[in-house]
């Protein structure tokens, strides 16, 4: 009775185990930094962001409506890393459904991670829907075939940036594609879909393109960073079963069209990380919709070998203690470690104590995105991230209007870091945090010097003169105006080298001489040895800390 039960419902079992699992793990677990970062998207839901395309802002959005708690900022991600497995299974050939279980099972990343809230769900997810279209419309290029095609590219895309590599290489992988007029039709429709993205894009100066390719992960290169993402690569498919799935994905031969694309796209992927790991550092998770082709190809190839399946199954029982073990430690503090607390223990309870001391104003934090929209999710007050311009990278509460909200009002100002600043603290999990009232908040971060020229060459000892633009917002100017109090703001230019900041040259503009003049040019004595550098324009208002405020001006000093 009981195995005719297993062997005609195994697959209602296992997709009915894997999201009641899911629905307690998000439940229960305390909410992730990033995980708070894109619940403040879905506050300010948009066509795009600084980082980020919007899927994973309107996902959150949605399920937050249902549940305002953990569990709705996690539904829909929950819900499509449970339809990437059906997809997944859809896409697979040779049939084996508990050797499918087995694989899906052993990638411990699918279990523990993938009921949290970031752009990898719905980008996995995609992935797969892609895949399904890609190879219904390689069998017949139907009118229906291809438009579905263009509406998984742009949702696709609409997931995260990282999806013009799957495109790519799945196209590179069959080039007769590139002689059926569908292709293009298919093309201009995920392009036409993906249009708002692009215009509010050109609306922002194209800043989230300039982020990746200029902005982010540039950085001297270290050896570990190639060193960490190759183990971070063996480790995430597994971390046990890893060593057996990778091979086999790689080993397999493709049949069809389909699968070659696949291993296109996994081997294009795993390339181009490698190469990008030269460049800076690459997050382990940034390969995920690698995933996909990996888990088809390496069932495809295990398939047809038993001593594989074998020593798969006899390693399955460790992943799922390891799992088990890991679900748990996510929900409760068993760890002694401060490193996990912090993470997953640490801001359920004070947010709430503190709300009462700062008497529900809004909040200003120094400089953290991820403690801003943290505690602003626990405590139910508006939170602010003042973000400093060497401390840290622009981010999206550069764009928000909260700064223009609090500008001039009564809020509370937070931090963790240098306790002298500050006359009260309160002690949390995550350290003591120093709070101080401030009557009226002033910060300059919305105003935008705009340079030319952006890229300048001097010999060393010489000066250089820019001419500057300033954009100042209505708001802030007439703020500006008509403040009684002096503002005591100062402008600067923060030199940058290789290892990060080198000095600030101090000018004499004022935001007072930004709203008069609108332009003006200024002549610079950088004092620089030779060697390339940039340069960001600053401001600051009062004790706070100096904003970002133009973008990076490349400077060679011969």
């Amino acid at each position: 009775m009981n195995t005719s039960f297993l062997q005609k419902q195994h697959r209602l079992l296992f997709y009915t185990c894997w999201l009641v699992l899911g629905l307690a793990q998000a439940g229960l677990t305390e909410l992730l930094d990033d995980e708070a970062y894109y619940w403040v998207y879905g506050q300010y839901l948009d066509w795009g962001y600084y980082d980020h395309p919007p899927m994973i802002g309107l996902l959150i959005k949605m399920g937050y409506a249902i549940f305002p708690n953990e569990l709705g900022v996690r539904l829909y991600p929950l819900l499509l890393n449970l339809l990437s497995l059906v997809i997944i299974e859809k896409l697979i050939d040779k049939k084996n459904p508990f050797l499918f279980y087995t694989i899906a099972l052993s990638i411990a990343v699918l279990q523990l991670i993938g009921f949290v809230a970031v752009p990898d769900i719905p980008l996995i997810f995609f992935t797969a829907v892609f895949f399904l279209c890609y190879k219904k419309f390689t069998t017949a290029a139907s009118i229906k075939n291809t438009l579905l095609l263009g509406l998984a590219i742009a949702l696709l895309l609409y997931s995260k940036y990282h999806a013009v590599l799957i495109v790519f290489f799945s196209l590179l992988a069959n080039w007769k594609m590139f002689t059926k007029y569908q292709t293009y039709v298919a093309g201009i429709i995920a392009l036409l879909l993906f249009a708002p993205h692009l215009w509010w894009q050109y609306q922002h100066d194209w800043v989230s393109f300039r982020y990746h390719l200029f902005e982010s992960n540039v950085n001297p290169y270290k050896f570990s960073h190639t060193g960490d993402y190759i183990i971070g690569q063996l480790l995430l498919p597994g971390p046990i079963a890893g060593f057996i799935l990778l091979p086999a994905a790689f080993l397999y031969k493709a049949t069809n069209q389909t699968e070659r694309a696949l291993r296109f796209t996994m081997i294009g992927i795993y390339a181009f990380f490698l190469l990008s790991s030269f460049r800076g550092k690459v997050e382990a998770n940034w390969t995920s919709p690698a995933l996909v082709p990996l888990i088809i190809l390496a069932h495809n190839y295990i398939a047809e070998r038993i001593k594989w399946q074998t020593l798969l199954y006899k390693l399955l029982p460790i992943t799922l203690l390891l799992t088990l073990f890991g679900r748990i430690a996510m929900i409760r503090d068993i760890l002694p470690l401060k490193a996990v607390k912090e993470r997953y223990h640490s801001w359920k309870a004070w947010p709430a104590e503190m709300k009462e001391r700062t008497k529900g104003l809004p909040i200003v934090f120094s400089n953290s995105y991820q403690r801003a929209s943290k505690y602003w999710f626990y405590s139910g007050q508006p939170t602010y991230s003042l973000n400093h311009y060497i401390a840290g990278g622009r981010n999206n509460y550069n764009f928000w209007p909260l700064e223009n909200a609090v500008l001039g009002k009564p809020v509370y100002f937070l931090d963790k870091y240098q306790l002298w600043r500050f006359p009260d603290s309160l002690k949390t999990p995550v350290g003591y945090v120093g709070y101080k009232y401030d009557p009226d908040f002033v910060s300059f971060a919305k105003i935008l010097v705009d340079v030319v020229p952006k890229k300048i060459t001097i010999k060393e000892g010489d000066e250089f003169t820019i001419q500057c633009r300033f954009t100042v917002p209505e708001q802030y100017a007439s703020f500006i105006k008509d403040h009684t109090t002096p503002l005591n703001d100062t402008t600067r230019i923060g030199v940058f080298g290789k290892k990060g900041w080198v000095k600030d040259v101090f000018t004499l503009l004022t935001v007072s001489q930004m709203i008069k003049e609108k332009e003006t040019s200024l002549t610079i004595n950088p004092g620089l040895q030779k060697g390339k550098y940039y340069l960001r324009f600053a401001i600051n208002a009062g004790a706070y800390g100096p904003t970002h405020n133009s973008a990076k001006i490349e400077l060679l000093v011969e």
